[in-house]
């Protein structure tokens, strides 16, 4: 029996039905940031089998397993130097990065560093929950100061990274923010990205009901309250003051998309200056 067109979700080729259903809590925006990815995907144009993801360990790292492409679930904090290996091994292949705030920053801060610093080809979606989630709920490089966690119970003392300026000044050419509710232009932000040549960084701000909003007293609904009416979209804002405050207004867009020579570039020049 032949299935029904109608009944085939428009993004159904780019997922592994046979793991279907999803682990993604509910309320969690993981899932819609997922689906805003593989919107861009298919916007590019780009033939699937020119895709690389890798995801770390956390909530968001289950994307590349989700995912129909070639991909890779990683060790915690390991999924940026896997992803530069591909991208040295393989220079034509557009990879991706899909991972977590905690998995990102904090294990594996170093590692975004450097890869901004390189330029290194790659695109890098980082869905902040502003907690670990996945791992009971402790407080990460991105926990709001006084916010409550498993391991801050009477509120975090310390600040938290700005990722957009951290991005920004470690050398990533391709920097924007979005929210999980945003979803079209967070699609459209993620298809420039793939596009672009360089170091591409895009922060997805996303719930956590379970683990930050039920220690903080925030259900689902009030989180995407915020995002909808504490939000401005200001392209080209300064990095330095994008520090996430919805008392004052969090800002979104993208702040910036730079033309730099990419590590890949730079490398054969140095040691194939012959190679076209």
């Amino acid at each position: 029996m032949t299935e029904n067109p109608q009944n085939v979700h428009p993004l159904e080729d780019l997922v592994r039905m046979d793991r279907i259903p999803h682990i993604w809590c509910p309320g969690c925006g993981t899932g819609s940031v997922f689906a805003s990815c593989l919107t861009a995907m298919k916007q590019t144009g780009i033939p699937y089998n020119q895709f690389a993801m890798v995801s770390g360990i956390g909530c968001s790292g289950r994307g590349a397993g989700y995912i129909n492409i070639d991909s890779f679930h990683t060790t915690h904090g390991r999924a940026i130097p896997f992803a530069t290996g591909i991208k040295m091994a393989s220079p034509d292949l557009n990879v991706i990065v899909f991972s977590g705030d905690g998995d990102l920053f904090a294990i594996g801060g170093n590692h975004f560093i450097h890869a901004a610093r390189r330029n290194m080809d790659i695109t890098v979606i980082c869905v902040n929950n502003l907690t670990y989630g996945m791992t009971g709920g402790q407080v990460a490089a991105t926990t709001p100061h006084l916010a409550k966690s498993s391991t801050t119970t009477v509120g975090n003392p310390e600040t938290p990274f700005s990722l957009p300026f951290l991005a920004y000044a470690s050398g990533a050419t391709y920097i924007a923010r979005w929210t999980m509710l945003h979803a079209r232009d967070l699609a459209d932000s993620i298809e420039e990205a793939l596009v672009h040549k360089g170091f591409s960084f895009i922060e997805v701000l996303s719930p956590c009901p379970v683990n930050f909003g039920r220690r903080n007293k925030e259900k689902p609904l009030d989180t995407l309250k915020k995002y909808y009416e504490n939000t401005i979209v200001r392209n080209g804002a300064n990095p330095a003051e994008l520090d996430i405050d919805y008392k004052k207004g969090v800002i979104l867009g993208k702040f910036a998309d730079i033309d730099k020579p990419t590590h890949d570039e730079k490398y054969k020049k140095m040691y194939w200056p012959d190679e076209k």
